[in-house]
């Protein structure tokens, strides 16, 4: 009974929550009727269970809704925070156990009096002028981001609600509370079943085999038949051929027989299977409202609480999303609304000195959309100031002024979602600490999902969520890297490409590709991996294009298999955080493949990048004769000089590196072999003569030989420079081709000795 009493105060207290806040802004009678049945059902269900003092305190309230209802009593905005205190005290009794109510209602005995006699003031019209102050939003621990009740306005622990803000439960539906942990069991043994009757089109195909075999036997009968015609034993063999012949049609009738029922029960079990993991999956799917619920009231307090007047327009309720999704959304869009109150909307003053209507407008918006959940939140004021941020950047050092003088605005906005990040000019409960933004952020790259922001002064700021509908289904691409399948979750992916290799340029040693008027780097998904890469067979290539916010990359991989719905599976915890994987899934054939970490593999690209570690793709298919040739290192920082000793090198034979300072090479030279290093010496970062100095002075790296080539031609440079310990010292004055290859030579050699 205690169970089925706290599933009514949740049901009753989301109607109570929702019909008071509509009632703050219409005074129509119809909206008093909700109200009153809400509270006597409440009073009822408490009387069952013999919970006194909530009976008392429901009655009291039942009251004051007569009152209203006959018009005796108008609720002013005071009374209505009383009356939401009062359900904020109901709510809490659907989070006890039945061990804790007892003390609960213990330690608030004097509390739930003073609620009682309270509203029965205001039935009689004793209106109370001092009322406690809306709380304010609090800010959820980002170390509780995704967590379910991390969000809440008043209550101790918010309650998960099972009703829409608008309507409680129909009571013609029935409810069956299933923990998590027994539906994540269920959800597996669907996609196992799921999986398991995938695998009878394979033992499908295998009948069908033997029915070919059966006609090539019956063909040998045939020809034995008739090459036997003319034998002496003939009637021997044919007194054989017609029992084997009997035999045969005999066990051929059979075998369709079998092979048709086999075919009807693998279509049957396949529906099947595909209906119960469907009907599996639906039970996990909640309607958007349930996760939004709690932000009418909260929005409410908080705008009151700042002095400010919002009202909050919710669409795309009914939209069907994934319990945990909702769950792992709550603390982002807490905070989204919270800054939206605080930062954007204006007090009633500014709006109406800028020409607005006092009232700010918030909204929530959720949609489908390509498979996906677009979540947007939007709101009518002020707008971002990209200048503050691009000051604030330079200010914690983040930026050079010339390089934040250059940033667009869309780059600025960029800045607001790192950690501790923040604009406000001084610290208060509802914000200024820069936590925030970088948990929507982080709960975004959680779910391969995205994160966009669009904002114009002096009209307002949207921020849009992209995210899976379901965590447990997945749309993606498997393609072929290695030998093995990989799948790249279809959300991440930017753009599909096959091209011919002639498309394929290189500057500065790394390839990369021409798109839509840009250059975007082309790398092997082989060597992100760590996997063995081979030689690109085909004349044309199969590139996934992937991005975080802010890098772009070229992945070419060996092939595309095709889209698949995926049910995703979590990795082992005991494996820890596997680099550029996410997570792994089942493919209908019952193989096993692994879903890669985009945002991962944009990193590991970048630190390649910075390593000089990355191959090209024509590198790895020509490895063995890469093998027989010198490679040199080129450290410049002017990309002129750079790509003219590089043709140069090239052209004669050698493999050429390049690397764009001193800092670039030394971390180069450290993770790849190389026949000679040839460097600058005034470069940022580290020059050439620390270059110089670092490479001879480790143990592993001095027998490399190291060749200057600078501006600087007077005899202390260069002596400067053969004390750091270069091998020849080159000034580029006199530089011309035969010089720098006759110094290359004398030091390394040809390039294939």
């Amino acid at each position: 009974m205690i169970g089925l009493f706290k599933m009514e105060c949740e049901s009753q207290c989301a109607a109570l929550t929702a019909g008071l806040l509509k009632l703050e802004t219409s005074t129509s009678p119809e909206l008093i009727e909700p109200l009153m049945r809400a509270a006597h059902s409440l009073k009822g269900a408490a009387r069952i269970v013999r919970l006194d003092p909530v009976v008392k305190v429901a009655h009291a309230m039942e009251d004051c809704f007569i009152a209203a209802g006959e018009g005796r009593l108008t609720l002013s905005p005071e009374n209505i925070d009383k009356l939401l205190e009062g359900v904020d005290y109901f709510k809490n009794l659907s989070v006890l156990s039945e061990d804790e109510l007892p003390k609960y209602l213990s330690d608030n005995t004097a509390r739930m009096a003073e609620l009682e006699k309270a509203f029965a003031g205001f039935k009689d019209g004793v209106q109370k002028t001092e009322q406690p102050v809306p709380a304010a939003m609090p800010e959820p621990d980002p170390s509780t981001a995704g967590r379910p009740g991390t969000a809440h306005a008043q209550t101790h622990e918010k309650p998960v609600q099972r009703a829409a803000a608008e309507k409680s439960v129909p009571e013609q539906d029935a409810v069956v509370r299933i923990a998590a942990d027994k539906m994540n069991r269920l959800m597996g043994l669907a996609a196992e079943s799921l999986v398991g009757v995938k695998r009878l089109q394979g033992f499908e195909k295998k009948i069908h085999g033997h029915k070919r075999r059966l006609l090539e036997i019956a063909a040998l009968i045939d020809q034995i038949e008739q090459e036997t015609v003319n034998s002496e034993h003939a009637a021997g063999i044919m007194r054989i051929l017609k029992d084997l012949q009997g035999r045969h049609n005999e066990y051929y009738r059979e075998y369709t027989e079998y092979s048709a029922d086999f075919s009807e029960h693998s279509r049957t079990m396949d529906n099947f299977s595909d209906s119960l993991y469907r009907e599996v999956v639906s039970c996990r799917m909640r309607p958007f409202v349930e996760g939004v619920s709690e932000f009418p009231r909260a929005v409410r307090d908080l705008s009151r609480s700042l002095g400010k007047k919002v009202v909050l327009q919710i669409s795309g309720e009914s939209i069907p999303v994934d319990k945990d999704v909702l769950d792992k959304m709550n603390a982002p869009l807490n905070h989204l609304i919270r800054n939206a109150i605080d930062h954007g909307i204006e007090s009633p003053e500014e709006r109406l000195a800028a020409g607005k209507s006092e009232t700010g407008t918030l909204r929530i918006a959720a949609r489908h959309w390509a498979g996906m959940l677009n979540v947007s939140i939007s709101d009518d004021g002020r707008g971002i100031d990209v200048e503050k941020i691009r000051m604030k950047a330079i200010e914690r050092h983040l930026v050079t002024n010339e390089i934040a003088a250059r940033l667009s605005a869309a780059e600025l906005l960029e800045f607001m979602f790192l950690p501790g990040f923040s604009t406000a000019a001084k610290v208060t409960e509802v914000s200024g600490r820069g936590v925030g933004l970088d948990v929507v952020q982080t709960m975004a790259q959680e779910v391969h999902g995205l994160v966009k922001v669009e904002t114009k002064l002096g009209k307002g700021t949207s921020f849009n969520l992209q995210v899976p509908v379901s965590l447990s289904i997945m749309s993606a691409l498997v393609v072929e890297i290695g030998g093995e399948p990989y799948a790249f979750p279809l959300m991440r992916i930017d753009h599909l490409l096959k091209l011919p290799k002639s498309q394929i340029q290189v500057l500065e040693s790394r390839q990369y590709i021409k798109y839509e008027g840009k250059n975007i780097g082309l790398v092997s998904s082989s060597q992100v991996l760590g996997l063995e890469q081979k030689q690109a067979g085909q004349d044309d290539i199969h590139i996934v294009i992937i991005s975080d916010r802010l890098n772009q990359y070229a992945i070419y991989v060996d092939s595309f298999i095709g889209e698949f719905e995926l049910v995703v599976r979590p990795l082992d915890p005991r494996l820890g955080k596997i680099s550029d994987i996410s997570s792994s899934a089942v493919l209908e054939d019952g193989s096993p493949l692994l879903i890669l970490d985009v945002d991962d593999m944009v990193r590991s690209v970048d630190s390649m990048l910075n390593g000089g570690r990355l191959l090209g793709i024509s590198d790895a298919g020509e490895a063995g004769a890469a093998s027989e040739k010198k490679r040199i290192l080129v450290v410049d920082d002017s990309i002129t000089v750079r790509e003219v000793e590089r043709n140069l090198l090239a052209g004669n034979g050698y493999d050429v590196d390049v690397a764009v300072d001193g800092a670039e090479g030394w971390n180069a030279v450290r993770t790849r072999q190389y026949a000679l290093v040839v460097t600058d010496v005034d470069m940022p970062r580290m020059n050439g003569i620390e270059l110089v100095s670092n490479i001879k002075g480790n143990e592993r790296l001095r027998s490399i030989p190291v060749m200057i080539v600078s501006y600087k031609d007077l005899e202390a440079d260069k002596i400067r420079g053969m004390e750091a310990g270069a091998d020849f010292y080159l000034t580029k004055s006199s530089f011309h081709d035969n010089t720098l290859l006759d110094a290359v030579k004398k030091l390394i050699g040809k390039a294939s000795e």
